[in-house]
């Protein structure tokens, strides 16, 4: 992967304080918050206890990309998210 093609999207921070403008997303178990009004596109996630995201996922830090081609981004990563679409238009994956 030619890491000059990665756009910066957004940097995830685990929180596990409420923040204003909290957007709850039940088939994650986790609520979101930042994202749209951060100029820095910073988005707070914060985990129900059983939440089914993977638990480095709910721990780590992580910042996301835009690539041109996702299955090209991720061949021969340790993928923990597999590619999926959490809102129309999007897709995405997650590796370690």
């Amino acid at each position: 992967m030619d890491l000059t093609k990665l756009r910066y999207h957004h940097l995830g921070i685990p929180t596990k304080e409420t923040h204003e403008g909290d957007v709850y997303l039940g088939e994650f178990k986790m609520y979101v918050a930042g994202y749209d009004t951060s100029p820095y596109k910073i988005e707070w996630m914060r985990y129900e206890d059983d939440s089914p995201v993977n638990k480095l996922v709910q721990s780590v830090p992580h910042i996301a990309f835009e690539v041109d081609d996702l299955e090209e981004a991720i061949k021969g990563k340790e993928i923990i998210i597999h590619p999926n679409s959490p809102s129309d238009g999007v897709m995405v994956a997650f590796i370690v």
